[in-house]
């Protein structure tokens, strides 16, 4: 990242920055994502919540994991998701107030 406040950051950081926004690009994502908002879930819940296959789920849970925007630990045979941090439940809330103007 850059040093002083007002300098661009450097490419590689853009560039994670990029992908970052890529991954909100997807509804089903952002919906996945709200429910997490809600608290914890299984990927059995989350796909009854959204009408929609486990399988579907699995692999955008996948992805959500893989951007580190989503965790999961294990109970059992399950794996409970929810959101990795505070910095997402910002992210979305930015984006609502900023699509509310």
């Amino acid at each position: 990242m850059a040093n002083k406040k007002n300098q661009t950051p450097d490419e590689n950081t853009l560039i994670d920055l990029a992908e970052l926004f890529k991954i909100f690009g997807d509804s089903t994502r952002i919906k996945i994502l709200f429910i997490l908002l809600q608290g914890e879930r299984s990927v059995n819940e989350i796909a009854a919540d959204l009408n929609m296959t486990q399988s579907a789920i699995s692999h955008q849970l996948r992805i959500l994991k893989s951007s580190r925007l989503i965790k999961a630990v294990r109970d059992g045979k399950l794996s409970i998701y929810s959101l990795a941090d505070s910095h997402v439940t910002s992210i979305l809330n930015q984006g609502l107030e900023h699509v509310g103007e």
